[in-house]
């Protein structure tokens, strides 16, 4: 398929256009084909559902502070107690439904080690929620 040109050369040079007609011709045929099969590729199935109206259970879980002063003192919502008693409340409050929420507050001099016992014990008896409280910081 060759076509004429203007000038009286030979023809022998090469043809430097490219034919764009069948390049547009495979668009359009693509184009097509992904608009008809665009909508089959949802497969979602229309149910029904029943319609109820209820309200959220709003009752919040109490919360214990425990508190745990730089010379590694435990305080059960602000009494002295030791480490038996507080075993012995760990596991009372384990057994309430809805369980409370341990707020755990430790001083900045508190070693670790009496921080990761407190830790280890509510888990141990089951308590799984225990928040650590701080005090925030003020940029002046």
């Amino acid at each position: 398929m060759s076509f004429a040109s203007l000038n009286d050369d030979d023809g022998n040079e090469a043809l430097a256009e490219i034919n764009m007609i069948p390049l547009i011709d495979v668009m359009l045929v693509l184009l097509v084909i992904f608009i008809v099969t665009a909508p089959l590729l949802t497969h979602a199935v229309k149910v029904d559902l029943p319609k109820a109206t209820s309200s959220p259970n709003l009752t919040k879980p109490d919360n214990v502070q425990v508190a745990i002063d730089g010379a590694g003192q435990v305080y059960w919502n602000g009494e002295v107690i030791t480490a038996a008693v507080l075993d012995q409340r760990l596991r009372a409050a384990a057994a309430l439904a809805p369980q409370p929420e341990l707020h755990l507050r430790a001083d900045r001099i508190t070693p670790y080690q009496k921080v990761a016992d407190v830790m280890s014990a509510s888990a141990r008896v089951g308590l799984t929620r225990i928040g650590f409280v701080t005090e925030p910081t003020h940029s002046n």
